[in-house]
């Protein structure tokens, strides 16, 4: 985050008969929609794997990934690499800043509808200061492994289904704003963007972006299922990567786990964790590591994407 039936034996009437084949029809055409099947649950362990090269990249490249820096592109490489092997057709968006160059990755998965693509991102950025593993590792790697399921699952939504790793957040979400600024008339086409900034904190909440009813419905329900509580994002308004597609008049929805506020006595008794201690106490510190997780709030964030990725997109 920046800084800012059984079916009945059918009757020999031919009217009978032919209601029957209807009826068949229209469930063996239901069924076999892969899109309106449940999202697959997400193994936390490939999530936490993601993490650990993250982590080894960082250590390689002076500490960090943060944009400008080799640890940046050496993590760039190794997102694009596992997409292009899964069958995405990805691309590099080039930005500058600072003097330096930018990078996005942008993923789209073959087929549905592109006049209605549901997009989903996370900053690949970390700080100077540190591996960013939560921020942004964490969103980093749980929205490239529903990508992953997605090409594993061979899914064939009815919308078209984006995936971005966003240059340069923690200097003002510059590579979603380039992005989002060379949309053009496109914009119009972005039927949601749902976004995933620091979902492992190791105090963690579990909060849910309310910018929009209906991509905020699709989220809450889920965790209600799993009978978690949730409360509104507040924390990261206009912190993170979708500031840009908001206020584009884009539809945004979204995760977030926590940084530095501090957790009350009331979402301690909800969600367990320390009261009075901050949600991620290392947030933008060189501790922000692969010890900096919360393994089971990754794993029910994950498995939130996913279900909002099946569901929006058929």
């Amino acid at each position: 985050m920046s800084r800012s039936a059984h079916i009945r034996r059918a009757a020999l009437a031919t009217g009978t008969v032919a209601a029957l084949a209807a009826t068949l029809f229209t469930t063996a055409a239901a069924s076999a929609d892969p899109a309106r099947a449940a999202a697959p649950d997400i193994d936390v362990k490939a999530v936490k794997a993601d993490l650990d090269q993250l982590q080894s990249i960082a250590d390689a490249n002076g500490g960090n990934r943060a944009h400008g820096k080799a640890g940046y592109k050496a993590s760039v490489d190794f997102i694009k690499g596992k997409l292009d092997q899964a069958g995405f057709k990805t691309q590099l968006q080039e930005f500058d800043n600072n003097g330096a160059k930018g990078y996005n990755v942008i993923a789209d998965w073959p087929g549905g509808d592109e006049s209605k693509t549901v997009m989903t991102g996370a900053h690949l950025d970390s700080v100077d200061a540190g591996p960013g593993i939560n921020d942004n590792g964490s969103g980093s790697a749980g929205t490239l492994e529903v990508a992953l399921a997605v090409a594993k699952s061979n899914l064939k939504p009815t919308k078209h289904l984006r995936f971005a790793w966003f240059g340069d957040e923690e200097d003002g979400m510059v590579g979603s704003q380039a992005y989002v600024s060379k949309l053009g008339a496109d914009k119009s086409k972005i039927d949601a963007y749902l976004n995933f900034d620091m979902i492992g904190s190791p105090n963690p909440g579990y909060f849910v972006y309310d910018d929009d009813a209906r991509l905020e419905k699709v989220f809450k329900d889920w965790f209600a299922t799993k009978k978690i509580a949730t409360e509104k994002e507040t924390e990261g308004d206009g912190r993170s990567d979708h500031a840009a597609f908001k206020d584009a008049g884009i539809a945004v929805g979204g995760l977030f786990s926590g940084a530095d506020y501090i957790k009350t006595e009331a979402q301690a008794k909800n969600w367990g964790g320390e009261a009075g201690k901050a949600f991620d106490a290392c947030y933008h510190q060189s501790c922000d590591t692969s010890k900096n997780l919360d393994e089971k709030a990754l794993d029910n964030n994950t498995d939130a994407i996913a279900n909002a990725v099946w569901q929006l997109s058929s």
